[in-house]
């Protein structure tokens, strides 16, 4: 599981002209899901995303959570995380799971975020949405449960 993650003033997304996911200040999550993942990735990067030291405490320095900071979360599916342009003009996608088990794993995320006590508003699965992300900082940093990644 590979994860985009933005520090927002304010986010939403957009879907055929219409807001559906909106939040003011937090983290915007850009979520890509990968065939090898499954309930263990969930939880870990659920939890990695809950308590990341992300946002600054009085001092300046990167010392809280989005927890600490009262923070929300829009999550939006992105398989082109998964995009492999190391080969040719065109990325493959072979990594990305097929949208039946990503969208299983994608829903468990949010469901997951939401019982460790986060706001979440969140994306359509699938869709082709226009998403509108006010960087603070900017902060922009990307995880990924893959530890051959790092």
């Amino acid at each position: 599981m590979r994860a985009v993650i933005q520090r927002v003033t304010e986010a939403q997304v957009e879907v055929d002209g219409k807001v559906i996911g909106q939040i003011g200040p937090g983290m915007v999550v850009l979520l890509g899901i990968s065939k090898e993942d499954g309930e263990n990735e969930v939880n870990s990067m659920a939890e990695k995303v809950v308590n990341l030291r992300f946002f600054q405490d009085a001092e300046g320095k990167l010392n809280l959570s989005i927890k600490d900071v009262g923070g929300e979360v829009l999550v939006v599916s992105q398989f082109t995380l998964y995009g492999d342009c190391r080969k040719g003009r065109r990325p493959s996608y072979t990594r990305a799971a097929p949208g039946k088990e990503a969208r299983i794993l994608y829903e468990k995320f949010i469901e997951k975020l939401k019982a460790l006590g986060v706001p979440v508003a969140e994306g359509i699965f699938q869709a082709r949405m226009l998403v509108k992300i006010f960087n603070e900082g900017p902060v922009t940093l990307i995880l990924d449960t893959d530890k051959s990644f790092y």
